[in-house]
This record gives structure tokens, sequence and C-alpha cells, in this order.
């Protein structure tokens, strides 16, 4: 029995949520293996971190302009 006729058969005896995230898992395994589309979402990742940690700050970078601008340090 090969690689392949073994791991099928593994997936067919699981219940259906854990052979959807099996199937997410082999989406995922194809997509590292072809390089390009690996790169654009190592970079779309990258991005998404690197806005969701400039986001945390947002808030407060802007009560401090406003304060700023109250203040009259800078103007609009």
């Amino acid at each position: 029995m090969t690689t392949y006729d073994v791991t099928t058969a593994k997936i067919r005896e699981l219940p259906e949520t854990l052979a959807q995230e099996a199937n997410d898992f082999i989406d995922f395994l194809l997509l590292r293996h072809n390089n390009t589309r690996w790169q654009l979402w190592t970079l779309f990742s990258e991005t998404l971190e690197s806005a969701e940690s400039d986001l945390a700050d947002y808030l407060p970078n802007l009560e401090d302009y406003e304060n700023r601008l109250a203040r009259g340090e800078i103007q609009w």
C-alpha cells in the first residue's frame, strides 16, 4: 500500500469536522510548495501583522495629536 493510499484511508475515517481540518492543511501544503503563491502569502501575512500592530497605537496617537492641536503646539 502506498503512502497516498494509507493517507486516503485515514482521511476517510475522520469525522467531517476533522476531515475539513485535514483538507485545510492539505491546501496549506499545496500553497507552501508553490513558490510564487507561497511568496505572495508570506508577503500578505507580514503586511497584515504590520497593519494590525500599527493599528494598536492608532487611538493613543490620535488622542496625543488632538491634545497637541488643542494646546496650539501644532496646526492642522
